[in-house]
C-alpha cells in the first residue's frame, strides 16, 4: 500500500524549505564564527532565534490585531484597484478616444517608483489611507493590462454568433466573454494579490499607520531587534503566500461555473 496522498505532497514539498533553512543556518553559523559570537544576532540571526521571536509574538493579541488591520487596509486597496482596472480595461477597449487619453496615464502609474507615490499620497491624505491607495494604484495597471489583452483576444466569430442568435448582453457576457477572459482574470488577480500585499506593507513602513505590519517592521529595525524583524518579515511572506493561494483556489472554483 502506498503512502497517503497528503503525506506524498508533504514529502514532495519538504526538500526545498529544508535546503534553504540549512543554507540560512550555515550562513548564520559562519557569521557567528566571524564575529566571535559577539553581535551575530544584529547581522544574521539563527532560524531558531527567529522562530522563538515569531512564536512569542503569535501568542499575543497585538500580533493578530496588527495583521487584521493591515489585511483590512490592503484588501480595500486590492478591491478598488481590481474594480478600477476592470472598468478601465472595458472602457479603453470600447472607446478609441478613451484608450488614447487613459492608456498613457496608466502606463505612467505602472512605471513610476512606488516610493514616490507613497510620499505624494502621504502629503494628500492621512497616513491610515496611504496603504489602501498605494495597493490600488499598483494593482490597477496589472488588471488593466491583462484584461485589455483578454478583451482583445475574444474571438470575433463568437461575438458575431451571439448577435445572430440575438443573445442579450448578459447572456453574451456569461457564455462568451467570461469564459474567454477566465485565464486573464485568474492571472491578473493572483498577481495583483501579491503585488497589493507587498506595496501596501511598503507604504506602511514609510507612513507608519497604527497598528500595522509596516510599523512593526520599522520599529524592529529602529531598535535593532533583528530576530523580531525577521519574524515580522516571515509573517508577511507567509500571509502573502497563503492569501495568494486562497484567492487562486477561490477564483478557480468560481470560474468553473463560467461554462468553458
Amino acid at each position: 500500500m502506498g503512502s497517503p496522498k497528503p503525506l506524498k505532497k508533504l514529502l514532495y514539498a519538504l526538500p526545498a524549505p529544508a535546503f534553504w533553512l540549512g543554507v540560512w543556518q550555515l550562513c548564520a553559523f559562519l557569521v557567528d564564527r566571524h564575529v566571535g559570537g559577539k553581535g551575530n544576532e544584529l547581522l544574521l540571526p539563527y532560524p531558531a532565534s527567529v522562530w522563538n521571536a515569531l512564536t512569542a509574538m503569535a501568542g499575543t493579541g497585538a500580533f493578530w490585531s496588527t495583521i487584521l488591520a493591515s489585511l483590512g487596509r490592503i484588501s480595500v486597496g486590492l478591491f478598488c484597484g481590481v474594480l478600477a482596472g476592470g472598468l478601465l480595461a472595458v472602457l479603453t477597449r470600447v472607446s478609441h478616444w478613451a484608450d488614447r487619453l487613459l492608456s498613457p496615464a496608466i502606463r505612467v502609474v505602472r512605471a513610476a517608483p512606488v516610493a514616490s507615490f507613497i510620499l505624494l499620497v502621504l502629503l494628500w491624505t492621512g497616513r491610515n489611507t496611504v496603504p489602501a491607495v498605494i495597493s490600488a494604484l499598483m494593482v490597477l495597471p496589472v488588471v488593466w493590462d491583462n484584461l485589455s489583452r483578454g478583451i482583445q483576444a475574444i474571438d470575433p466569430k463568437l461575438l458575431e454568433l451571439s448577435r445572430c442568435y440575438r443573445f442579450s448582453r448578459r447572456k453574451t457576457a456569461t457564455l462568451i466573454c467570461l469564459p474567454s477572459l477566465r485565464p486573464y482574470i485568474l492571472t491578473s488577480l493572483s498577481t495583483a494579490a501579491g503585488l497589493a500585499w507587498k506595496s501596501g506593507v511598503a507604504a506602511e513602513v514609510l507612513c507608519l499607520p497604527e497598528p500595522s505590519l509596516g510599523q512593526r517592521i520599522y520599529y524592529t529595525k529602529y531598535y535593532l531587534d533583528i530576530p523580531e524583524l525577521f519574524a515580522w518579515t516571515a509573517a508577511v511572506v507567509v500571509l502573502s503566500m497563503l492569501l495568494e493561494r486562497l484567492l487562486r483556489t477561490c477564483l478557480t472554483r468560481w470560474g468553473r461555473g463560467w461554462g468553458m
